[in-house]
């Protein structure tokens, strides 16, 4: 049981210092600002009328427009959200654009629209500011438009305008998340994206925030030769083994302080997004993903000799991460897709594919009790060959090893 010696020492040393102290209330804390932020900061309404020109050269789009826009958008204190300007007069197209510009550059207008007389054939529209990147005014705008476009198309064919808005209205989906039990829940895409990704996201931060720690402390160790005299009293895998498993328990502890202050805001807030089951069962993958991942780190640090290698090991080891993000989407539209399924057996991917998969459709028993052991087995084996490859790379100095040597140490005695 020495390893269990070296753990505690390990974690009893590292929880008492000051970084850590202040990383658990610091991360929390990026991680609050980084995923409500850019939300709230998108959803804040404007907080004066935005003046816009409009060049409607078919001379029937401009007026209906304007009255929807009065409808459906309105500051907080009841002033009308856009304020349209008709720009058209009895000039060339030319001079009417040079004008406009004008109006742009002169701060009267953000910007404008030009609706040529082809619009109904093309359903082309132009939109002209200094600054095109204000999505919702371009979505607004658009949905707005087209509605007006459309009604318009079919009352020259002859239709009722009342019976076009009536079958115009808008058709609301609710998606209701029914158990392997039978019981019914309301879930929408974001609810059920975001309980993924908030497991993930977490996955990250622990590596991130960790795997430099877990390789500096090996750095650490093979350049104090206090390590000759323990390992006089303890083996190397022992050494290892209690690293992996104390430095673990330091970032678990991290996640589950996290974890807490995260359900706590839920419940304050009364927000849903976590069934028990899938909570508990999400917890077990991250917490063997990170102990995996721990003793990675800790084996692709043991050959290392500086700062700089072991800085490139870690972010080498943090891109691995990244994959089962970017194919976050299509697992979540397809979670029992072969592809999926073949990816959530690969130990340095089966945590974050399996809580994608969790909260969506639970897999089968057989393959979480499949998927668990893979991570069991591939974080003991990681230990173990931690242990090996340490046990000769401290006696070897000036080089980093190849490949072959590195194989060539787990297969000693």
């Amino acid at each position: 049981m020495k390893y269990f010696e070296v753990a505690k020492w390990e974690f009893l040393e590292k929880v008492k210092s000051k970084a850590f102290i202040i990383s658990l209330v610091l991360m929390p804390l990026i991680m609050v600002v980084f995923g409500f932020l850019p939300g709230l900061l998108a959803s804040k309404p404007d907080d004066k009328p935005i003046a816009l020109g409009v060049l409607d050269e078919t001379g029937k789009i401009l007026t209906p427009l304007s009255q929807r826009l009065d409808e459906k958008y309105r500051l907080p204190d009841g002033r009308p959200n856009y304020v349209l300007r008709n720009l058209n007069e009895d000039v060339s197209f030319g001079e009417l654009k040079a004008r406009a510009n004008k109006l742009i550059a002169s701060k009267q207008i953000e910007g404008y629209f030009h609706i040529p007389a082809t619009v109904y054939d093309s359903g082309k529209v132009e939109f002209r500011a200094e600054n095109v990147g204000n999505i919702r005014i371009s979505e607004r705008f658009s949905r707005t438009m087209e509605e007006v476009i459309v009604e318009q198309r079919l009352v020259s064919r002859g239709f009722d305008p009342t019976q076009i808005k009536k079958l115009m209205a808008d058709v609301n989906v609710k998606s209701i998340k029914v158990s392997e039990k039978g019981e019914e829940k309301e879930s929408g895409f974001l609810e059920t994206f975001f309980s993924a990704y908030i497991m993930i996201m977490m996955l990250m931060f622990l590596v991130l925030t960790s795997g430099q720690l877990l390789i500096r402390s090996v750095v650490e160790e093979k350049s104090n030769r206090v390590i000759e005299v323990l390992l006089s009293s303890c083996s190397a895998q022992d050494l290892m083994a209690g690293k992996i498993l104390g430095l673990s328990a330091l970032g678990i502890m991290q996640m589950l302080l996290w974890g807490v202050i995260g359900l706590g805001i839920a419940m304050k807030t009364g927000t849903d997004i976590f069934s028990l089951e899938s909570l508990l069962l999400s917890a077990v993958y991250v917490i063997l993903g990170y102990l995996l991942f721990s003793a990675i780190f800790v084996a692709a640090g043991s050959p290392v000799t500086t700062e700089q290698e072991a800085q490139q090991i870690t972010s080498y080891v943090s891109l691995i991460l990244v994959f089962p993000i970017v194919l976050a989407v299509p697992a979540m539209q397809n979670p029992d897709s072969l592809l999926i399924r073949v990816l959530s057996f690969i130990p340095l991917l089966t945590p974050a594919f399996m809580v994608l998969r969790i909260p969506i459709q639970m897999p089968e028993t057989w393959e979480i009790l499949t998927t668990i052991g893979v991570l069991i087995v591939s974080s003991v084996f990681m230990m173990w060959a931690a242990g090996k490859i340490f046990r000769t790379a401290i006696l070897v100095y000036g080089k980093r090893p190849t490949i072959p040597e590195l194989i060539r140490w787990l297969r000693m005695p």
